[in-house]
């Protein structure tokens, strides 16, 4: 046996990360690290504490109502300065709040703003507008979600109800969420001047005439 060789030494063994459970309560740290190391995860979120797992993405339900309210949101925000929309995006509002809202429409994200970019590129804060399709997700949409978001002063939040073919659009006043009125099936944001709601082509999935309706809008490229 060779003594020149040094003593073999210890691996030190990585605590295993726990796989995420539906309804587990959790931190949004203990949550992030979970989620990070579940790859095959694409949508998770934790509300008021607790995890929600994604269920399946039906075609008509969802995807479809989703691309539209994307491609509305990217309509508007392009034709604009100083203002992103994110897909999708993991936000972190506060201790037990990370969602993962459909879109987001917000102005640029800068350090001591309303909304920031963390170290590790996850949108954090306040966004002015928030949007949800909600199909299975119903319930959680209009309470506990709703909830956080009007605790945490997010001013706007859209949720296209498609099973009920409705659509609520909120905004935050005194504290509480008020349904914004509808002329003629317009609503119009009072946080982005020019942003209009065509609820009746939004129901008909008519693309078109929904990014038509922005083109009559006027006003400053930036919340006030």
């Amino acid at each position: 046996m060779n003594s020149t060789l040094p003593p073999p030494t210890k691996r030190s063994r990585q605590p295993a990360v726990l796989p995420l459970e539906n309804g587990e309560h959790l931190s949004v740290v203990e949550f992030l690290v979970r989620y990070e190391a579940a790859k095959e995860l694409k949508k998770c979120q934790l509300i008021e504490g607790t995890v929600y797992m994604p269920s399946p993405v039906r075609a008509d339900a969802h995807a479809e109502p989703d691309s539209l309210i994307q491609f509305w949101l990217a309509s508007y925000a392009y034709s604009k300065s100083g203002l992103k929309t994110y897909p999708n995006a993991t936000l972190l509002l506060d201790q037990e709040n990370a969602p993962q809202p459909d879109a987001i429409l917000c102005t640029t994200p800068k350090p001591k703003h309303r909304v920031w970019l963390n170290q590790r590129g996850y949108l954090c804060g306040s966004p002015e507008l928030v949007c949800e399709i909600s199909a299975s997700t119903r319930s959680i949409d209009m309470h506990e979600k709703k909830r956080a978001y009007r605790r945490a002063g997010v001013t706007e939040y859209l949720v296209w109800l498609t099973e009920e073919n409705t659509v609520a659009w909120f905004h935050l006043t005194a504290g509480e969420y008020q349904l914004l009125p509808a002329n003629k099936g317009l609503i119009h944001s009072k946080v982005f001047p020019g942003l209009v709601l065509d609820t009746k082509a939004l129901l008909k999935r008519d693309g078109a005439k929904l990014v038509a309706a922005l083109g009559g809008s006027g006003g400053s490229n930036h919340p006030k």
